[in-house]
């Protein structure tokens, strides 16, 4: 059984476990489980949370050092980082503004949102004045933001000291990525290790939740799956108006790519469907040595979906818990939700997650209490991802390789 079907039957039995309670349990017998679980699930959380910051830098700075190194290497290389890069963002501001204004067309359950917050500590968003948000993107002292947790102020560092090593003699520039490298991996050790107890911790965390929230806690998770789902849909129809615009040959790049989407559905891995991709790439006619230059590169570390879908679950978590976000802490999610979906470019989707969200939530002083929920549900929102991120490969590769022409026909020069 795969620990993504565990985690999900742990949420299940959690939440059926707490709700039976809520329902027919006495007083005392709540109060005495809500005891128990409590630690446990507190104690995981914060097992999980002790890793995000260091595994983050670590992928950072691989990433972004892989990715200077790719733009060097040639001139259609540093355009498809161009191109991914103003499509993640494009995705990433979409979300800003639509998440909020469906949420409220249609908001979540207020006595849901009460329960469940009631379970979580929220954290008041400081107003601050346009020179003094300037200044806070740059850390006076980068220990004391690393014990602070200042994310944004960190991906700034860990950004310009990534940028800073690829300016060194090979020699010293393999020292800092290889120290980075084995940083990482031993990171990713203990979050395996974590996770392996996800089951439990989650078991105990979605009991409590159902404690609280009683059965309306179900109907939270599916309104928040819907919600995702759905900021995601909309980066997905992003990326066809920039094929139409692009390439003013939408409908064959629509029917071309309908094979690689049934892939990526069926199998939720972008490297499984690479095969598919190249397919659909000879179909649209794109030089073949941009496609097997640019869909490799897609694969490795572009997730068009990744900062977009991130963000809604951010922004979902801080209306569930009532937290204030202001345009400052909003800008401050899209760039570190741009900055972590390099770093997050191959994980497992349970480290992905939390590596992906947790940092953003750190950012934008949202509660991170309910990320391990909605790791349990993230099986049918993953779909989408995968959805968006093959759609969105195909479409880079057309982009940077001109017009898609009729199969049988010469590609326009």
């Amino acid at each position: 059984m795969s620990l993504s079907l565990r985690i999900f039957l742990a949420l299940v039995f959690g939440l059926a476990a707490g709700i039976a309670l809520a329902a027919w349990g006495s007083e005392a017998a709540r109060a005495t489980a809500a005891e128990i679980v409590s630690p446990i699930g507190g104690l995981w959380l914060d097992a999980l949370q002790m890793t995000v910051i260091p595994l983050v830098l670590g992928l950072l700075f691989t990433g972004l050092a892989g990715a200077a190194g790719e733009a060097r290497a040639s001139a259609t290389a540093g355009r498809a980082l161009l191109l991914f890069a103003v499509l993640v963002l494009a995705g990433a501001t979409t979300t800003v503004f639509f998440v909020p204004e469906l949420l409220r067309v249609w908001p979540v359950s207020a006595d849901a949102a009460a329960a469940l917050k009631a379970g979580s500590a929220t954290t008041a968003a400081i107003p601050l004045g346009i020179g003094a948000w300037l200044r806070s993107f740059v850390p006076t002292n980068v220990f004391a933001a690393l014990a602070e947790g200042k994310m944004l102020q960190l991906v700034v560092f860990t950004g310009a000291f990534a940028m800073a090593a690829t300016r060194l003699p090979e020699g010293p520039r393999a020292m800092l990525v290889g120290l980075f490298d084995a940083i990482t991996a031993a990171m990713l050790v203990l979050v395996h290790w974590v996770l392996a107890l996800a089951p439990i911790g989650v078991f105990a965390l979605a009991a409590g939740v159902g404690i609280a929230a009683g059965a309306q806690a179900v109907g939270v998770l599916a309104h928040y799956v819907t919600v995702v789902i759905a900021s995601q849909l909309i980066v997905i129809m992003l990326v066809y108006a920039v094929v139409a615009i692009g390439t003013a040959r939408l409908s064959a790049f629509a029917r071309a790519v309908l094979p690689a989407q049934v892939v990526a559905v069926s199998t939720q891995s972008s490297i499984a469907t690479l095969p598919a991709m190249l397919d659909a790439t000879r179909a649209l006619r794109v030089p073949e040595a941009t496609s097997r230059l640019v869909l490799p590169m897609a694969v490795s570390i572009f997730r068009v979906t990744s900062a977009p879908a991130n963000l809604a679950v951010v922004l979902y978590v801080a209306t569930l818990t009532g937290t204030p976000l202001t345009a400052a802490t909003l800008v401050a999610g899209v760039a570190v939700a741009f900055a972590v979906s390099i770093a997050s470019v191959g994980l497992p989707g349970q480290v992905s997650f939390i590596t992906s969200v947790a940092p953003i939530c750190l950012a934008m002083g949202v509660p991170i209490g309910v990320l391990p929920l909605l790791i349990a549900v993230e099986l049918v929102p993953d779909i989408f991802r995968t959805l968006g991120n093959v759609t969105a490969d195909i479409a880079s590769a057309v982009l940077l390789g001109g017009r898609p022409t009729p199969e049988g026909t010469a590609p326009a020069t």
